[in-house]
């Protein structure tokens, strides 16, 4: 993953000089790739997914786990990809294939425990926005991707300086918006710069740059929610679930984000932020299955 030359040294004053040249980032699953431009073209069929994904061990593997998953709850096991395709339906399937890419970019590393909070992190805040999305009119598939699109940033960083980018989550505290500051005064950019790098190098279409900035984007209206509220609602609820992306953060009440949440989406939810985190913890169990 890296070259010979070191990703990023400290100048005298403790900066990292840090180079993109100086790496070669993992490509991204060509069958994956191949599944998101078909997303995108309203003349695949169904069949053209099934075959494409049947294509990929790894990816049809994938597919399979999560059709049969908790997520799903299908009385009867599925074995084909075709049936796995038409249960997820094709903006599911959007998610699915970034989902087994980010995981594939993580490789052996997801070991590490700062990758894997950063993992489950983004996993929470997914399915979170996924699930907020229900009733408010916004497309599920796209919170979700959403979700999993608003930290790429940090999984660069994570893996790339994997000792500075721990030392740096462990010492910091205070609101997460300093740790924005705090990553430019270090790397001299911050991790959404870093994602989007990351999706200019994976070559991915023009809208998940536009996901990537859904996280910093706050809006007072809760009646008049969209795709980047649902996404940042996401996130702070997957803080406040007890899966952070920034450790030491200082975390919103349960009851106060509720609040905040339009009415109608608000039944969704439990009275309890524990059962939240245990049906969350659930879920991002069986995606994690292998």
């Amino acid at each position: 993953m890296v070259g010979e030359i070191e990703v990023a040294r400290e100048d005298a004053s403790g900066r990292l000089e840090f180079s993109w040249a100086n790496f070669r980032l993992p490509p991204f699953p060509q069958a994956a790739m191949r599944a998101l431009q078909m997303v995108n073209d309203d003349d695949a069929s169904m069949h053209q997914f099934s075959n494409l994904i049947a294509s990929d061990p790894a990816l049809s593997c994938e597919v399979l786990i999560i059709a049969n998953s908790a997520l799903l709850a299908q009385r009867h096991r599925v074995t084909s990809i075709l049936q796995a395709v038409l249960l997820l339906g094709t903006r599911s399937l959007k998610g699915v294939c970034l989902t087994v890419a980010v995981r594939a970019y993580l490789g052996k590393q997801m070991r590490y425990p700062t990758l894997r909070a950063i993992w489950r992190h983004s996993l929470a805040c997914a399915l979170i926005a996924e699930q907020l999305a229900d009733k408010s009119r916004i497309d599920k598939g796209a919170a979700y991707t959403g979700g999993v699109v608003h930290e790429l940033g940090q999984f660069a960083l994570a893996v790339l300086c994997p000792q500075q980018y721990a030392a740096l989550l462990n010492s910091h505290c205070g609101p997460a918006t300093s740790m924005l500051e705090r990553e430019r005064m270090l790397f001299g950019f911050d991790h959404l710069e870093a994602g989007r790098h990351l999706i200019e190098e994976w070559n991915l279409p023009v809208e998940f740059d536009a996901m990537l900035v859904l996280r910093d984007c706050a809006r007072d209206a809760v009646d008049s929610w969209e795709l980047h509220d649902v996404v940042h609602m996401g996130c702070r609820l997957a803080d406040t679930a007890g899966f952070p992306a920034f450790p030491g953060c200082e975390v919103t009440p349960y009851a106060e984000l509720m609040d905040e949440i339009p009415v109608r989406v608000r039944s969704l939810f439990h009275a309890d932020v524990k059962r939240l985190a245990f049906d969350v913890g659930n879920k991002i169990h069986a995606i994690e299955a292998r």
